[in-house]
């Protein structure tokens, strides 16, 4: 079972029960977002008159995707966006989530349902500078090569699932990035980053977003 909640700064996340997590800091599901993949990530990566290729891990709420196609947009970006999700959440969950409103964007509440609604595997331009890709798939089965330039890695956390934490699936991520590449995520455990390392990341520890002290960028 999956039940809807409101963080700290006023926007809804998910808890799943199966998994005992949520999918988003109870600090603030906006902030989090902003702070780990749209500062450091896309805007770290960003380059006026260059696609920018996005591996999201996963797609779940669509709040990524949402403030990503809203940076794109604001910052005149091109951005061909690619979410990963093996359990969809359902349309009674995603059409009660707030985050057009709350990110001060209602006249894009279609947009966000449309991001949910659209079938997977086709690729829609929802405006002039996004487009993007839904894949349902584990994450375990991805094999994408030298693709993406940035990945957003916001899996459950390591408590919850480990195994996407480890080696096998971190290969997949490094696979998928171009040289130069980064990987953002809101974990900072050690193991992790030694993980990534051992991989052939070059891993930064980044101050993190409210509610934690560190978040880890690893580039390619």
């Amino acid at each position: 079972m999956t039940r809807l909640f409101e963080t700290e700064d006023g926007s809804h996340s998910l808890f799943s029960e199966e998994f005992n997590v949520s999918y988003h800091s109870k600090f603030g599901a906006i902030q989090e977002t902003k702070h780990v993949f749209i500062e450091a990530g896309l805007r770290y990566k960003a380059v006026l008159g260059k696609e920018l290729r996005i591996l999201d891990i996963g797609f779940g709420t669509g709040l990524n995707a949402f403030m990503t196609l809203l940076e794109a947009e604001k910052r005149g970006l091109s951005v061909d966006y690619t979410g990963v999700e093996a359990f969809p959440i359902s349309k009674e969950l995603s059409d009660k989530l707030n985050y057009p409103e709350l990110t001060g964007h209602p006249e894009k509440e279609e947009i966000f349902r449309q991001l949910h609604s659209d079938n997977w595997g086709e690729t829609v331009q929802y405006t002039e500078t996004f487009k993007a890709t839904k894949v349902k798939k584990k994450f375990q089965d991805l094999d994408f090569k030298e693709r993406f330039d940035i990945v957003y890695f916001d899996a459950f956390a390591p408590g919850s699932q480990p195994e996407l934490w480890e080696a096998p699936v971190l290969q997949i991520m490094h696979d998928a990035l171009v040289k130069g590449g980064v990987l953002v995520t809101y974990c900072a455990k050690g193991d992790v980053k030694r993980t990534l390392k051992a991989i052939g990341f070059e891993v930064e520890k980044l101050t993190g977003p409210p509610g934690k002290r560190e978040m880890t960028r690893a580039t390619k």
